[in-house]
């Protein structure tokens, strides 16, 4: 399990035209699930992300978590992320793991985040999204949960 995150000061999801979703300052959450990824991962990403300090205090050093900036999260999954591109060129997705389980872990992904008391929006599994970001720095991380 592995999610790009970028500290955005805003960002939205658009499916057929309509915004679906929209959060000001804070981070944008791309999740890719893999075949074999467990909830212990889901908790230990969840975790992670909500104490980590990618925001400037006062002297401009990253020191602040999401929480201490009253910051929002803004969930997309994104199986792209699980492509295997060394071999060939068409990427091959054999590592995603199969939408239904992979929404479920999704959906428990982003209750887990819930749970740290942060505001969390999501887009729409399996749609087609446009994403929209305004990135903050730009701060980008990617971050694999560890096998549990």
């Amino acid at each position: 399990m592995k999610v790009v995150l970028q500290r955005v000061k805003k960002a939205s999801v658009t499916v057929d035209g309509k915004t679906i979703s929209s959060i000001n300052s804070g981070y944008l959450i791309l999740l890719g699930v893999e075949k074999n990824d467990t909830k212990a991962q889901a908790d230990w990403l969840a975790d992670k992300i909500s104490v980590l300090r990618c925001f400037n205090d006062e002297n401009d050093k990253m020191n602040l978590s999401i929480k201490d900036v009253n910051g929002e999260i803004l969930i997309v999954s994104q199986f792209t992320l699980c492509a295997a591109v060394k071999k060939g060129t068409r990427p091959s997705f054999d590592n995603a793991m199969p939408p239904a389980e992979a929404n479920d872990m999704y959906e428990y992904f982003v209750k887990k985040v819930k749970e740290h008391s942060i505001p969390v929006q999501t887009g729409i599994f399996g749609a087609d999204m446009k994403v929209e970001l305004l990135n903050d720095g730009p701060v980008t991380f990617i971050i694999e949960a560890p096998l549990l």
